[in-house]
């Protein structure tokens, strides 16, 4: 196992709009003060603001994990609920699950996770109902 150069735990609130983007403009400007690769950047930056809106839309509360090693950044979202019923139907471009005061924020339009794996290098998925959901993903510098 390789040791991190560098974690943080940007902790999430459930339905926090105001909030919304704090933690992963946190995440670029970090990464981008540390010189990774424009490209590289632009994924981790879609990636972690998806997992950010996630967060606050759909659960109750969780924690985006930021973690920097010499070979490759992994971001894991984790929450404590309440979990997705049908992943295979949520990876779906389009298909949402978003409440109308997320969707009249412009909000909740179904590109979260597609744009999730999209992005990552790797990408899984575990969610359990009522105990929560974790995404892991990686990527390569």
């Amino acid at each position: 196992m390789q040791q991190h150069a560098m974690m943080d735990v940007f902790n999430i609130t459930a339905l926090d709009y105001a909030s919304a983007g704090d933690a992963s403009a946190t995440i670029k400007r970090k990464l981008k003060q540390l010189g990774i690769d424009s490209t590289v950047l632009r994924r981790i930056a879609v990636a972690s603001y998806e997992a950010e809106l996630n967060l606050i839309i759909h659960s109750m509360g969780g924690t985006l994990t930021l973690s920097i090693t010499t070979t490759e950044i992994k971001l894991v979202s984790r929450d404590v609920g309440p979990g997705i019923p049908d992943i295979e139907r949520a990876l779906q471009e389009g298909y949402s699950t978003a409440n109308a005061e997320a969707r009249n924020m412009g909000f909740g339009a179904g590109m979260g996770l597609p744009n999730m794996r999209r992005n990552a290098d790797d990408f899984t998925i575990e969610s359990e109902m009522g105990k929560g959901t974790q995404i892991q993903m990686r990527f390569a510098i």
